[in-house]
């Protein structure tokens, strides 16, 4: 097995909620709405196809023709607007595979990133793309296999509803979990099963708690949680490496920074996603198929 068939790279290309915010006061950490890579064992699955779905395209383009899993936690702007812009998607030859479930209103992945490329709002529609494109409904709670990796889904607190991932390969795996609000009385269950004993997880903390609980602006019911929350979440679950994801586009370098700080005072193996940041994770041995499997897997960002 050569050395790429067995890694499991994650790679950040949009870390940022809401809106895209490039300017001077985002450029450590980025500008660009969610788009994350995943390189596992040789398969490559995206999730989410927020602006920074556009850099991940262009990194693309020496490497045609290619091949890959999309999966999309929803479809509020931040997290398709990338998509009309992914210029591997316009190019014969290449192949995508996405993955998404039914909104609340019936209309499904495919219908939803159609719709965003009809006039008046864009000028092409998505049938100019070149590449084959296979849209896939999900049921939520439904296992998808790939090869040998395992991806499972749950359902997130989320106005419209949105899906969390858990990628399991080798007895590795990483909790994607994006966007979620928490609840005021206890956690999350499916947000616990998703992050249970992973080596990374990711997960929305827009805000903290401070904002969040705010008597002037609260943000109770927007759909987001907090750096708060995500290491409480890490602590139940018995995760290895938390990752800080949806930075509030508010939210300058320098106050990412303090942030950083303290999650890192509380759960020391943390760090805040940053775009153009990679995670590694290297299994030990190489176990059975069963997906509940644990591996000594090395971590390194």
């Amino acid at each position: 097995m050569s050395s790429k068939q067995n890694q499991f790279t994650i790679h950040f290309w949009g870390v940022r909620g809401s809106i895209a915010c490039p300017g001077s006061e985002t450029v450590r950490y980025g500008g660009n709405t969610p788009c994350i890579e995943m390189r596992v064992g040789g398969n490559r699955l995206i999730f989410d196809g927020g602006t920074g779905l556009r850099l991940l395209g262009l990194s693309l383009l020496s490497q045609m023709p290619v091949e890959a899993n999309m999966f999309f936690t929803h479809s509020h702007w931040d997290h398709i607007q990338g998509f009309p812009f992914f210029v591997p998607a316009f190019i014969k030859g290449n192949r995508f595979h996405i993955y998404g479930a039914v909104a609340p209103n019936g209309s499904t992945i495919e219908q939803r990133l159609n719709d965003q490329m009809l006039h008046p709002n864009f000028p092409v529609p998505l049938q100019i793309m070149g590449a084959q494109l296979d849209f896939n409904n999900l049921e939520i709670g439904q296992r998808v296999q790939i090869g040998d990796v395992l991806v499972e889904t749950a359902l997130l607190n989320h106005p419209g509803e949105a899906v969390g991932y858990r990628v399991n390969w080798q007895g590795c795996s990483v909790a994607y979990i994006s966007d979620t609000e928490h609840f005021p009385d206890r956690i999350d269950e499916n947000v616990l099963w998703l992050a249970r004993n992973a080596d990374v997880m990711i997960y929305d903390a827009t805000y903290t708690d401070e904002e969040y609980y705010s008597e002037k602006s609260s943000k109770v019911g927007w759909g987001h949680s907090t750096w708060q929350e995500a290491v409480k979440v890490a602590k139940a679950a018995n995760v290895k490496k938390l990752v800080i994801f949806h930075h509030d586009p508010l939210h300058n370098d320098d106050f990412l920074d303090s942030i950083a700080e303290q999650v890192g005072q509380q759960f020391p193996d943390s760090l805040m996603a940053r775009e153009g940041q990679s995670v590694q994770l290297v299994p030990s041995f190489v176990p059975s198929s069963e997906p509940e499997a644990v591996a000594d897997a090395k971590v390194s960002a």
